[in-house]
């Protein structure tokens, strides 16, 4: 791990201002037991706390190691006594000695020294508390941080799992149905069949090229369902009409790829498959306060003896955009008159 101060610029600098206010502690200290104000209760505060600061960024390193790994609580309390021990003992001989260096023959410090000494031991102490301290909390805040990165990836991870999942869902549901129908046109219209191989071909070829879950322009969906929409006219006929009314802003929005898929499938499956009148699907995209709104709809033969659906198409959905959004966009279904709609509303700026 990177030394916590030495690797940041900012801290760097907030911990030589906690130094300066330190110093500016001793200070007063030392003036309360040493009796009166000196200039060398000044330049012994300076030097002092400037040699102990440079201990205390060296005591990150066996800190570090110390704490590294499954030590007993034992050890590293043990490692903590002998470390504050030498270091505050290491502190209080070099500002000794290199305060006797620096100031004249025949100074006072001796008795400075001497008035000051039991209160310097316990600035010594305090000032390694404050350090081990720190220490501890910036290993605390950085395996936190560490955590906080590795649910975030993990839960990431399984979001694109689902959302694979999901999508997975609706390929081979069409792709079997395709697959049925183009079996049943090889014995009644084998030209018809191979018109809808080639179609089927580039919708897979679409499909498969989109391996991710990155977003696709609303034109590129919607150019790929109207190749959707040709293939059912294989085998459908006159008895499938499409419409559509996209406003022109909509078409560089981006929506997760495949996501209207199911839908008309549901379109085709419940309205045009079940019905024996013509079934016209129609499709609106607008803008609409800061959203986008996406009308799907068809009618539908409401006939009591139609076989209902699982609903697995729309739940599948509205899950993605839960994926997707949270709960900035909706999805909605409505039956009424004959007609089954279908409404998405996706945040234009997400």
């Amino acid at each position: 791990m990177k030394h916590p101060v030495l690797a940041n610029r900012n801290r760097l600098i907030v911990w030589w201002l906690v130094w300066l206010f330190l110093m500016a502690g001793q200070s007063l200290l030392f003036y309360y037991a040493y009796g009166n104000f000196s200039n060398i209760g000044i330049l012994d505060s300076f030097i002092s706390l400037l040699i102990y600061s440079g201990i205390g960024l060296s005591l990150w390193y066996p800190f570090s190691f110390f704490n590294s790994g499954n030590v007993r609580v034992t050890t590293i309390i043990s490692n903590l006594v002998l470390s504050g021990i030498i270091s505050v003992t290491l502190w209080a001989l070099l500002t000794y000695y290199i305060m006797q260096g620096v100031l004249p023959e025949n100074n006072i410090y001796e008795g400075y020294w001497e008035a000051t000494f039991p209160y310097r031991i316990g600035t010594g102490v305090f000032i390694f508390g404050l350090i081990v301290m720190s220490y501890y909390l910036f290993v605390s805040l950085t395996n936190l941080a560490d955590k906080n990165a590795k649910e975030a990836r993990l839960e990431s991870l399984v979001r694109e799992t689902e959302l694979k999942m999901l999508r997975s869902q609706i390929n081979p549901h069409f792709l079997f149905n395709s697959l049925n129908s183009i079996s049943s046109l090889t014995v009644t219209d084998p030209e018809k069949a191979r018109l809808m191989v080639v179609k089927l071909s580039d919708f897979m070829r679409y499909a498969l090229s989109r391996k991710d879950e990155q977003p696709v322009t609303l034109q590129s969906e919607l150019e790929n369902l109207r190749l959707y929409l040709e293939i059912e006219k294989v085998r459908f006929g006159d008895k499938l009409k499409t419409e559509e009314h996209i406003d022109p802003d909509c078409l560089d929005f981006k929506i997760p790829v495949m996501l209207l898929q199911p839908l008309y499938e549901n379109a085709v499956k419940h309205g045009v498959y079940e019905s024996t009148e013509t079934v016209k699907i129609y499709t609106q995209a607008k803008f609409i306060d800061g959203y986008i709104e996406i009308i799907i709809k068809n009618n539908y033969d409401s006939a009591p003896s139609i076989r209902k659906g699982t609903g697995t198409g729309l739940i599948n959905v509205a899950r993605r955009l839960e994926l997707y959004y949270g709960n900035k966009a909706s999805v909605k279904s409505m039956k009424e008159d004959g007609i089954y709609s279908v409404t998405l509303c996706i945040p234009r700026q997400y």
